[in-house]
């Protein structure tokens, strides 16, 4: 809050370290413990809000207009709201879109999210970047009665995300059918109903916006949990197999996740493509490791080189866990990296058509310059059914 403001803060965000910030809280009023992050991206403050990835931690968000074009149902990545809580320098104003069918503030209350404005948060993302993402509680409280003591001492009794598999708590309960197409004016979303290729999608956390390019590139896309075994994945037959993003970390998932991939690559024909978590289980699948990243990238504005071509591309990311590009074994071939610190961004197998890449082409919210990576999965498929 301001050196003016002389309002009694009602909310309080305690780091383990014993930094406090104090602001004025709106949405679900209690308590939740996380793992602290930041984005940069100027739009999509929803559809961070309801990525399964960010389960296990609260956003702060460097743009300081979060909450000015409201929510509406369509722009959800998934049912409910999973990052824990947002930050925001501005408290939300008033809606102002002609999609706009709920206040932030409202729909934040009813899914049971706290939000806390008028924080610092370009102090506070300096401080996620000087010590790396720390763990945190943050509380709202409309009468401002907060214990500090208390909530450092459960900022530092949060666990972490190293070793935890969230992928389990976000993934479908059961498998299902997907259809829906990207959103064009005037129509918004329309059904694809002439598919050339039948894709297994693994859920460890999809965003429907994923799901969607699959189905804009011609498939018909059959969702498998997490859980899915190879046995479960070939029994449908599919001519392209989809590892999806999700949260947590890839370790930890992968002691299910891993064998089940393996027993996918026996296929030696079958297309395979993952993004983010499913970039991460099919590089420990072939024998790389992963490692957790200082503050990891969350934001629509990540420069990415492609080192086939040597093509940039601005992307959106969302991780905070990498492949080690160190380990890749032989046969397997860096084929993105961050231009920001040089982490890896892409793997292929060489001479197979699997490949899989950190970052989110399906722009949502972000850029669109990685869409291609759809039509890629889709003409390899193409060429593996022609021989």
């Amino acid at each position: 809050m301001t050196a003016t403001d002389t309002a009694k803060p009602t909310a309080c965000l305690a780091l383990a370290d014993g930094t406090v910030f104090f602001g004025k809280g709106f949405g679900a009023t209690g308590q939740t413990t996380a793992e602290l992050c930041f984005n940069t991206a100027m739009t999509g403050y929803q559809e961070i809000m309801t990525d399964p990835s960010y389960a296990g931690q609260v956003v702060t968000f460097t743009f300081p207009h979060i909450g000015n074009t409201g929510v509406n149902a369509e722009d959800d990545e998934t049912n409910d709201p999973v990052a824990a809580g947002m930050i925001v320098k501005w408290d939300p104003t008033e809606a102002s879109n002609w999609r706009s069918t709920e206040e932030l503030t409202t729909w934040l209350a009813r899914r049971g999210r706290i939000g806390m404005g008028g924080v610092d948060t370009r102090r506070l993302t300096r401080a996620i970047r000087q010590q790396g993402a720390p763990h945190v509680a943050l509380a709202h409280d409309p009468d401002g009665n907060f214990d500090i003591a208390a909530l450092v001492a459960a900022a530092r009794g949060f666990a972490g995300l190293v070793g935890l598999d969230l992928a389990k708590d976000v993934t479908c309960a059961q498998s299902y059918r997907w259809d829906e197409m990207l959103w064009a004016w005037p129509d918004g979303y329309k059904t694809q109903t002439a598919p050339r290729h039948k894709v297994v999608a693994i859920d460890y956390g999809a965003k429907r916006n994923i799901l969607r390019c699959l189905a804009s590139a011609g498939c018909d896309v059959t969702v498998l949990p997490a859980t899915a075994t190879a046995e479960d994945v070939l029994a449908l037959n599919p001519d392209g197999v989809f590892l999806s993003n999700g949260p947590g970390d890839p370790a930890a998932t992968g002691a299910y996740a891993v064998p089940m991939i393996k027993g996918v690559l026996e296929r030696a024909d079958l297309p395979v493509f993952g993004i983010c978590l499913g970039h991460q289980m099919l590089a420990l699948a072939l024998g790389a490791q992963t490692v957790k990243m200082n503050h990891g990238h969350h934001g629509a504005n990540h420069p990415v080189k492609d080192m086939t071509t040597g093509k940039v591309e601005i992307t959106s990311m969302n991780h905070g866990f990498t492949v080690d590009s160190q380990t890749l074994p032989e046969g397997v071939q860096e084929t993105h990296v961050s231009l920001f610190d040089g982490s890896n961004c892409g793997i292929a197998m060489t001479g197979r058509p699997v490949f899989s890449v950190q970052y989110h082409p399906e722009a949502s919210p972000g850029p669109q310059d990685s869409y291609y990576l759809f039509e890629r999965f889709a003409d390899a498929m193409t060429a593996s059914k022609a021989g």
